[in-house]
């Protein structure tokens, strides 16, 4: 394994560097399920403003009806600046099974388990195409990433998020692409400016045929590239990608058989 693939997956699996405590839902007057995670210097506070938050021997209980006090947390969360920038935008609240919908700003303060799914989109003469996210993304604006990558909304199937989010972002209905396959998947679990991530990546691979180009329809893209491996393995090795495409686009060339095709650079 080359030492920049090896120094991202080591990024992907970090404890948080502060304590954090188990976020529970109360299911039943006797019972919770475990959502997440959070500071309990944030979450005395959350308490301490009146919200359905309360201190337990097992952790922090947030109070049914899940939806609506996870949406005064969230408000509460964004008003005081500890969330990330608002979305409007509802993602799934998970604990085995799905239990809620939250604000997708107060997820990582919350340490709430998200699902995300990206796109490998590989083209003729051993070419991929990546894109460079825009520069005014809350997230690595500038950086580079795969051809798609999207949050799954709550109440959204992956396959439903592949399509939507591959029309949005590279404006390419996945009747466009060829070979469309699903690869293995990731976890990542580290600290984030906002809190902790704890993401599942379902990652797919797919045929871009010369016929058809990408093209971006949401604004989140700055532009597309289309790199031969050398090219890819070169920028990898700068560390011009996000974590998330890193992991991805080395698990990939891995089973190219291509990650060891530079000199030990990085």
């Amino acid at each position: 394994m080359n030492e920049w693939l090896r120094r991202a997956r080591a990024a992907a699996d970090v404890e948080p560097p502060r304590l954090r405590r188990p976020l529970l839902l109360a299911i039943a007057p006797d019972r919770t399920e475990p959502i997440g995670s959070i500071e309990p210097e944030i979450a005395d506070r959350i308490a301490g403003a009146g919200l359905a938050l309360s201190a337990s021997a097992a952790g922090y209980v947030v109070a049914t009806p899940v939806d609506a006090s996870l949406a005064a947390i969230a408000r509460w969360l964004h008003e005081n600046g500890l969330a990330a920038p608002w979305r409007d935008e509802l993602l799934a609240v998970a604990g085995g099974r799905v239990l809620g919908r939250v604000e997708r700003a107060a997820v990582r303060v919350l340490g709430l388990a998200t699902e995300a799914v990206h796109l490998i989109g590989v083209a003729a003469g051993d070419t991929t195409w990546v894109q460079q996210r825009a520069l005014s993304k809350a997230t690595d604006p500038g950086r580079w990433d795969t051809l798609m990558g999207g949050q799954v909304a709550a109440g959204e199937s992956i396959a439903a998020t592949l399509a939507r989010e591959t029309m949005e972002e590279a404006g390419l209905a996945l009747g466009d692409l060829r070979d469309l396959e699903r690869c293995p998947p990731i976890t990542i679990r580290r600290p984030v400016a906002e809190g902790y991530m704890v993401e599942r990546i379902e990652v797919f691979r797919a045929v871009v045929p010369e016929a058809v180009a990408p093209v971006n329809r949401d604004g989140e893209v700055e532009r597309f590239d289309r790199l031969d491996r050398q090219a890819l393995i070169a920028r990898l090795v700068a560390g011009e990608f996000t974590l998330e495409a890193t992991l991805i686009l080395g698990a990939e060339l891995e089973r190219r058989g291509a990650a060891g095709a530079t000199a030990a650079a990085g």
